[in-house]
């Protein structure tokens, strides 16, 4: 795993917060009776399966699982010492099982990821405990509407604290922001980890009756994984879909194909350019990548005819954006940038397609991908024409400044493009 230097800094502060966390938690430690103990090895076992079959999720680069109830009941039942044992107890297992396979592999590959999994968990729950100390109680009784608010402070600050050592981590590692992240993250899944908050209190309330009761919470707590699980999985296959479609394009017109994804970096750069938020340039690197999907709909005749388009086949091809964004609107994870993909046709001055929108009528991720897009076209051979040079494409599109493209959005992409030419 090769980690920048600040990323591997990150972890070994982890890493000793955690073997602090550990001496903390021996230190504090009282007898547990036999219920406890019996508690305490249903919650190990319980909580490494939850974490052997946790489901990734590749756009965050992290996992959620329903260990996340375990370790919060454990926390309301068995009070913060026992807690932190059996977190770093089960993370520790589930991690050596799942890695295994990778024994044979460089030691250090092995490591770091271990040591930032077991240990973000760890100060998750010490974080919570925290909390839980300061109510003056050592467990969450659950008898008073107090005791409810104590325990969705303990949830609160155990979900901040583990989301934010997630993003943390994969900020230092691969870019961008931490605060968008952590935001976006706590956004997207909120209504999971309110789920599983949940059922820590059902696991709280029927160990109350007695230690065997809290089996009837494994029920609700499958169904929240096999929910998520399959949602995520319909994520996936949606991207996997359009990713064919691409090769589809690519088998068809190899210019579409490479197009979208250099349009989608030199928009993405745009952006940066102009200070736009993260969430805007995600989307227009979201939209940017599937602007031209609608052309799988386009006869061979009309995309791949190497001249000029007649008068229907020009129409014929304006549709092109249309069958865009109809094709990604009922998606979720397309479906916000659907109304950019419409209109990345369109100009400043209104004589664009398809609905002939004009001036900042025109979305601003639309009028990006646009400005992007038409000096892509400039810059690249087509199979009527050579590109332009690169002074050329930079003159043409200032050419271009107030009429077709937005003033501002010119502005930036010729800056960039001077800086890459200097």
């Amino acid at each position: 795993m090769n980690l920048p230097i600040r990323a591997r800094l990150f972890v070994a502060i982890l890493v000793v917060l955690c073997i602090t966390s550990l001496a903390y938690a021996g230190y504090s430690i009282t007898r547990p009776s036999a219920d406890q103990i019996t508690l305490l090895a249903i919650f190990l076992v319980l909580a490494v399966l939850a974490e052997l079959y946790a489901t990734w999720i590749p756009s965050y680069k992290w996992e959620i699982s329903s260990c996340i109830a375990i370790n919060l009941a454990a926390l309301f039942i068995l009070g913060p010492s026992l807690a932190v044992f059996l977190v770093f107890s089960s993370s520790l297992i589930s991690e050596l099982l799942l890695r295994w396979g990778q024994r044979g592999k460089s030691a250090w590959n092995m490591i770091v990821p271990i040591a930032f999994n077991v240990g973000q968990l760890v100060v998750a729950v010490t974080v919570a405990g925290f909390v839980l100390r300061a109510s003056g109680h050592a467990a969450v009784g659950l008898q008073s509407p107090n005791d409810y608010l104590w325990a969705i402070g303990m949830f609160l600050s155990y979900s901040v604290v583990n989301l934010a050592l997630v993003r943390g981590v994969v900020s230092l590692s691969s870019g961008g922001g931490f605060f968008y992240g952590l935001w976006k993250s706590i956004r997207e899944f909120a209504l999971q980890y309110l789920v599983l908050c949940v059922s820590a209190l059902l696991l709280t309330v029927l160990y109350s009756i007695s230690v065997w009761h809290v089996f009837l919470a494994l029920i609700p707590l499958v169904l929240v994984h096999v929910s998520f699980r399959s949602y995520l999985q319909l994520q996936t296959e949606a991207r996997k879909t359009f990713e064919k479609i691409s090769r589809i394009l690519d088998e068809r017109d190899h210019y579409t194909a490479v197009h979208s994804s250099s349009v989608a970096e030199l928009s993405v750069k745009i952006g940066q350019e102009m200070g736009l938020s993260e969430r805007e340039i995600e989307k227009i690197d979201i939209a940017a990548r599937v602007h031209d999907i609608g052309k799988v709909a386009i006869p061979d005749a009309v995309l791949l005819k190497p001249g000029p388009l007649d008068d229907a086949e020009w129409e014929t091809m304006k549709r092109h954006p249309v069958i865009s964004a109809e094709l990604i609107e009922g998606l979720e994870i397309y479906s916000h940038v659907a109304n950019a993909v419409r209109h990345e046709h369109e100009r400043w001055n209104g004589s664009g397609y398809p609905d002939g929108l004009k001036g900042d009528e025109i979305p601003i991720v639309a009028r990006i991908i646009a400005a992007a897009d038409v000096y892509d076209a400039l810059s690249t051979d087509r199979p009527y024409r050579k590109a332009f040079t690169h002074e050329e494409s930079i003159e043409m599109i200032g050419e271009m400044r107030g009429s077709e493209l937005d003033p501002g959005v010119t502005d930036a992409l010729k800056r960039i493009l001077s800086s890459q030419e200097e």
